[in-house]
């Protein structure tokens, strides 16, 4: 990807410490063998790589033999942890329109995250998706993802809210965890989403304490920040991508539309930085397929049906020929893998 290189603040990992430590790992070892530097730690405000905090939390649950390691991280986390956002946040009218604002301005501080919100009559959901490349799990990073964001809804509606429903498109865990005792709601797992599905009239709720006299300060200081993003065609189009692909409807038409530009533009400003829609959409459509492969229990034709083909032997033909080998082939070179790593780390 040419031109821009997504990171997040270190604030992800405001708590991996202690909770490391908790479940007898040394957190700075653990940070070493990742490749981050120890004093992202100290540092809320250090960038840091999004793919090197996603493999952070994938080796600590593995190592602790800790599924849930990535919600528990999740748990003590405060509005306040979002920075400046939360400011805008609390300003806002009522807790949709803070939504809004978190949606809006949630690059700057982690953008290999993409959160958006979609009606359905009565219902809203709120998705999660995790912008990182490669075909290694990121389970831990789309519970932590999910985790804040519950945690961020309930202290703008009070503790004793819960949400509709919570889906993970990966599969149940085999032990016990904290899931259901945290959302207090029904978990989906294998769903067709990450994230939270919420009333409408829940979200319209106004937010009470919203005298925050430096919101609209803090407001044009986010605003010029986004002003001055050099995200490349080729990473905007991606997390448009990344949001459309499951489900099938991500031609480059619909792109194009979502941005608000004709299909012969997006294809130029793609060219212009060396690649293609095309490539991309394989690329995009390739980590899908790994994730859900190793982390979900989906069936052929149900990988067929969210990766947008057209019949369960057409993903097979186009995995084979992707991978250079049968989706239960690859999946069981893909286990025994990382099941070596764990045992050497």
């Amino acid at each position: 990807m040419q031109g821009y290189t997504p990171l997040i603040r270190s604030a992800s990992l405001t708590g991996y410490a202690e909770l490391a430590r908790h479940h007898g790992l040394n957190p700075e070892a653990m940070l070493r063998k990742v490749g981050l530097n120890t004093r992202s730690l100290l540092d809320p405000d250090m960038p840091v790589s999004p793919m090197a905090v996603s493999q952070l939390l994938e080796d600590s649950a593995s190592m602790a033999g800790v599924e849930d390691f990535g919600l528990q991280l999740a748990e003590d986390r405060r509005l306040a942890n979002l920075g400046p956002i939360s400011f805008v946040m609390r300003e806002a009218p009522n807790v949709r329109q803070a939504l809004d604002n978190l949606c809006r301005y949630m690059r700057l501080i982690n953008a290999a995250l993409l959160t958006s919100i979609e009606d359905f009559g009565e219902s809203v959901l709120i998705r999660e998706e995790v912008l990182v490349t490669g075909t290694h799990s990121v389970r831990q990073s789309v519970e932590m993802a999910v985790g804040v964001l519950y945690r961020a809804i309930q202290e703008l509606l009070g503790p004793t809210w819960r949400p509709r429903s919570v889906g993970f498109r990966h599969r149940q865990p085999y032990g016990a965890t904290r899931h259901k005792a945290l959302f207090g709601s029904v978990v989906e797992f294998n769903a067709s989403f990450n994230g939270i599905v919420c009333t409408a009239k829940d979200l319209a709720a106004p937010i009470s304490v919203n005298d925050y006299r430096m919101a609209p300060h803090v407001r044009r200081f986010l605003d010029h920040a986004l002003s001055g993003s050099d995200e490349s065609a080729t990473y905007t189009v991606r997390q448009v991508v990344v949001a459309l692909l499951p489900g099938g409807r991500c031609t480059s038409d619909q792109v194009a539309k979502h941005l608000g530009m004709d299909r012969r533009t997006l294809h130029r400003h793609l060219a212009a930085e060396g690649t293609s829609y095309f490539s991309l959409h394989q690329s995009v459509r390739a980590e899908l397929a790994s994730r859900q492969i190793l982390d979900s229990d989906r069936s052929l034709a149900e990988l067929a049906d969210l990766l947008g083909f057209s019949s369960p032997s057409a993903f097979a033909f186009w995995f084979r020929k992707q991978f250079g080998m049968t989706v239960s082939s690859w999946k069981k070179a893909s286990q025994a893998a990382a099941n070596t790593q764990i045992e050497g780390g």
